[in-house]
């Protein structure tokens, strides 16, 4: 299963379909909401990513697209999913949250990644 939808109702994508898209070039945008340093540390491929620090979320909202298919990351898919939802209760029905975030990316993608 790529799609499922957590008891909360928050849909997810897992990371070998978030990659498979990457590779198929299809449009989706990809919203980073870990801090500034957590990027240094480890990050997926650049594909665009909009990056929103959680703590930034309700005042930048604006900045993202309605119409946009939109997979929400951070390290491990807990700030992500909040993001989700706040999303989801203003109006954006194409989201995702990357489960398991940058972790599982690099366990199930990159091993290459730092781990932290």
């Amino acid at each position: 299963m790529t799609h499922s939808d957590t008891g909360a109702g928050i849909p997810e994508m897992t990371v070998d379909e978030l990659k498979r898209r990457m590779d198929e070039e299809q449009p989706l945008l990809l919203v980073d909401v870990r801090e500034a340093f957590e990027r240094e540390i480890a990050d997926l491929p650049e594909y665009g990513q909009h990056r929103i620090p959680l703590g930034e979320f309700p005042v930048r909202l604006h900045e993202l697209d309605k119409d946009r298919p939109l997979v929400v990351y951070c390290r491990t898919g807990n700030r992500s999913a909040w993001a989700v939802q706040f999303l989801q209760h203003r109006g954006f029905d194409n989201v995702w949250n990357l489960s398991g975030g940058v972790m599982a990316w690099r366990e199930e993608v990159d091993p290459s990644l730092q781990q932290y």
